[in-house]
């Protein structure tokens, strides 16, 4: 299983609606693009979900994420995000709203 099939669809389900949203599958896992620009995915059972820069540590307090790593060099402001956190439509969609902000907050990519 390189990722949850289930959280995928209940992502798209959140994402439905967005404008330019493309599924790319990377990193083992699947990762969705607003404008070019990551906002969030799933690896594993996990949700991956990029943040802005400034407020990485504060979700970072949330004791079901952790710093992003595929390489012992954690990205700072991409998160993964545990299933336990994740359990309730309203949970998930806290998590994934974080993500569609800042990667609206990007210029497009070409």
């Amino acid at each position: 299983m390189a990722y949850d099939e289930k959280l995928a669809a209940r992502l798209r389900t959140l994402l439905n609606g967005e404008k330019a949203l493309t599924e790319i599958k990377m990193f083992g896992g699947l990762c969705f693009t607003l404008r070019g620009n990551m906002c969030c995915g799933v690896l594993k059972d996990e949700l991956i979900v990029r943040v802005a820069p400034a407020d990485a540590h504060e979700f970072l307090k949330d004791p079901h994420a952790h710093p992003f790593d595929l390489t012992g060099r954690p990205m700072k402001n991409i998160l993964y995000v545990a299933a336990p956190a994740l359990k309730t439509p309203a949970a998930l969609k806290k998590w994934v709203s974080h993500g569609v902000a800042f990667a609206s907050s990007l210029p497009p990519k070409a």
